[in-house]
């Protein structure tokens, strides 16, 4: 049989996607894309004297004002080498050309998978905020991000998906020696996901999982379920990815509504 690990951490960068409901919304995604694209970006770090300057981490989203910007807490659980003046970063693509700017990390929901950042530059088109309590299991969405990192550069992939499941976030393991510190915590304090039929990868973390017939986000992608090794979230998929959903972004934001 082979060894399972229930949950990975897909940080790097992705996009996807996913209608909502029949033709006519599939029909409405390529204009939905058009408007929420500039407010997805790549999460990294900034180091001048690196070569790569540039290091991406994972994926995240433009909210509220336009200088708030929402990404998984395990995104940016690197430390940063302040002696050689890391800093983290968002980039994205305008006009064509590559954009960075300096992020500073404001708050994080460890429970959550949660990250706050803020940037110091022009504010960015922010996505709004919609309704997880009304999502439905078998509704179709779409998510975008940046798949594997830097391999693809700054062009944000989009996949549908349908709600396959709500679940609570800790499964049971299926053997004792499976359990760890994270997951028995989470059997005490569950709440429920997004389970969705689709492929995310390495990178994909924080990519806003929306209504493709609003762009509204309703959850943000932050974990897959990998058989076997790490290696096979790349090489052997499972089609199996999760998303927190997004009344946890609400909180996280108006905890932090000062800042």
């Amino acid at each position: 049989m082979k060894n399972c690990i229930p949950y990975f951490p897909i940080a790097l960068l992705a996009f996807l996607l996913i209608p909502n409901g029949g033709y006519a919304s599939e029909f409405n995604l390529p204009e939905i894309l058009g408007r929420i694209k500039p407010g997805i970006v790549a999460i990294g770090t900034y180091m001048p004297s690196r070569n790569p300057r540039g290091v991406f981490l994972g994926t995240g989203f433009a909210v509220g004002d336009g200088k708030k910007v929402i990404t998984n807490a395990h995104v940016t659980a690197k430390k940063l080498d302040d002696g050689h003046l890391e800093r983290y970063a968002v980039f994205y693509r305008e006009d064509q050309k590559e954009q960075m700017q300096i992020a500073e990390l404001r708050a994080t929901d460890e429970d959550h998978d949660l990250a706050l950042l803020s940037i110091e530059g022009r504010s960015l088109p922010a996505l709004e905020i919609g309704d997880s309590q009304r999502v439905r299991e078998g509704e179709q969405y779409a998510f975008t991000g940046y798949p594997i990192g830097m391999v693809l550069g700054l062009y944000p992939v989009t996949h549908r998906s349908i709600i396959a499941a709500i679940s609570p976030n800790a499964i049971p393991a299926i053997a004792s020696n499976q359990l760890n510190v994270n997951m028995l915590k989470r059997l005490q304090t569950p709440f429920d996901v997004f389970q969705l039929d689709a492929t995310a990868y390495p990178g994909n973390s924080g990519s806003p999982l929306y209504d493709i017939k609003s762009g509204k986000v309703v959850g943000i992608i932050n974990k897959v379920f990998v058989q076997g090794s790490k290696e096979n979230a790349i090489s052997n998929p499972s089609g199996i990815t999760y998303a927190i959903p997004s009344e946890h972004i609400k909180t996280l934001l108006n905890q932090n509504a000062a800042q």
